[in-house]
């Protein structure tokens, strides 16, 4: 049908027109939505809307970028890349506002990662490369879910979480905390210390890997006997 053929035109012209514009935007919007489904069902802060402002944001950006050279200036190419440049590196502090670090722990890189391929689709998508950005979406949606999936698989089932143990003195040799955790299958990954020389106590991060059947509240109870033993505090350590 002739009306469906002007639609076409419109939304695949690489002129700036309304058609088109609006076209972009809905897609955009679509696409970032979809993937902030994804990390909010993981429980992240940043949702469907969060993902659907950035890429309708990056979008709407490159619409602009590519507009003002050609009606203001009269040029049909312009340079649009700078205004795309400044989103890709003012997306740092969205995806910065993501990241919490604590105690040794790190949460929301994936999802920091994510902020920031979504502005590329955004971008993508208003410079009118459809199939490109409808393509890159579906591949976050699969680096997210399968292979998360495929990690766990290839590690076994194992957990990344983290052991807070704060003693009533100055540790000087942990090693009797390792046979506890050797001592329950728990793989150690790494450990942080921290002295509170005035109150005479020291607090212990451990990053442990573990499987999913692995008895805290025994290692714990075993933890405890070494002496001295004030608080002890299992996290996961969750990086999404």
């Amino acid at each position: 049908m002739e009306w469906i053929e002007n639609l076409t035109e419109q939304i695949n012209d690489p002129g700036i027109n309304i058609v088109g514009s609006v076209f972009k935007l809905v897609l955009s919007f679509m696409l970032g939505a979809v993937v902030g489904l994804e990390r909010r069902h993981k429980g992240q802060t940043a949702g469907m809307r969060t993902f659907a402002l950035i890429t309708m944001g990056a979008a709407l950006a490159m619409i602009v970028s590519i507009y003002i050279p050609q009606v203001h200036f009269g040029l049909k190419n312009g340079d649009p890349e700078r205004i795309a440049a400044q989103v890709i590196s003012g997306i740092g502090f969205l995806g910065a506002g993501a990241i919490i670090q604590m105690k040794g722990s790190v949460r929301g890189l994936t999802t920091a990662a994510g902020m920031w391929v979504s502005a590329c689709i955004g971008l993508t998508v208003g410079a009118g490369m459809y199939t490109i950005a409808v393509v890159a979406c579906f591949l976050i949606l699969f680096v997210l879910l399968f292979l998360e999936f495929l990690e766990k698989s290839l590690l076994h089932s194992s957990e990344q979480k983290i052991v807070r143990l704060k003693v009533d003195y100055v540790v000087t040799d942990a090693s009797k905390y390792r046979e506890c955790f050797k001592q329950f299958g728990v793989h150690l990954s790494d450990e942080f210390l921290r002295y509170d020389y005035t109150q005479g106590t020291t607090t212990i991060n451990f990053m442990v890997r573990s499987k999913s059947d692995t008895d805290f509240i025994a290692l714990f109870d075993e933890l405890h006997k070494k002496g001295k033993v004030l608080s002890l505090t299992l996290t996961n350590e969750v990086n999404n």
